[in-house]
């Protein structure tokens, strides 16, 4: 199977790039910055683009089974729509060439699980440093949700660099399962890479937490 991942560079990608080739998918890395992208791998295919410039997604998305996206932002900037702007180029361009699967990671404290991401980070770490970066994910998340594709969207609490346990929750409602806490991005890649495979939440945004 043929794996597409976007935010291959990112601290989450590279543990899906990772992850993936482990499990002897075939994969091929979406960089800005090759030169920067160290792993090395003979089912690693690494090309380079930019998700706001469209040619460069279009001519990597044909012969792909499925598509994954890590993608972030480093800055809270005053309007920046690069999340959904990168995220409906993707889209389309799945469409165009009939690629189905797409698993997306955006964040707790969107959508849905707004207000599950706990009091410090609700009240002080999101409007005084994230406001900007959650209201583009908050676009990005409307914009997967209307497509026709067969997406899967994962919010991850917060992040960290532990490893992989494959010991973790998810949630699909938060009425009886309280998704609190950390994560590590190595368990959301276990779960991301999972959701290739199977159609078990396939039209849903799930909440994964320890």
């Amino acid at each position: 199977m043929k794996l597409l991942i976007f935010g291959a560079s990112g601290a989450t990608g590279r543990q899906l790039v990772q992850q993936a080739l482990d499990q002897q998918f075939s994969v091929t890395a979406f960089v800005r910055s090759p030169a920067r992208f160290t792993l090395s791998h003979p089912n690693l295919r690494v090309v380079q683009g930019d998700i706001l410039q469209p040619e460069t997604v279009e001519a990597a998305v044909p012969g792909h089974d499925a598509v994954l996206s890590a993608l972030g932002v480093s800055q809270n900037r005053v309007g920046d729509t690069t999340l959904s702007d990168g995220t409906q180029t993707i889209l389309e361009a799945m469409w165009r060439h009939g690629v189905r699967r797409f698993i997306a990671e955006t964040s707790l404290g969107v959508g849905s699980s707004r207000g599950e991401e706990g009091f410090v980070f609700r009240r002080v770490i999101r409007p005084l440093f994230l406001k900007h970066v959650f209201a583009d994910k908050e676009r990005q998340e409307a914009l997967v949700q209307a497509s026709p594709l067969d997406w899967v969207i994962v919010r991850p609490a917060g992040l960290t660099n532990g490893p992989r346990t494959g010991d973790y929750k998810v949630a699909l409602s938060f009425a009886n399962t309280r998704i609190r806490g950390r994560i590590s991005r190595a368990d959301v890649a276990d779960f991301m890479l999972k959701q290739v495979a199977t159609a078990a939440f396939v039209g849903r945004a799930v909440g994964i937490s320890y």
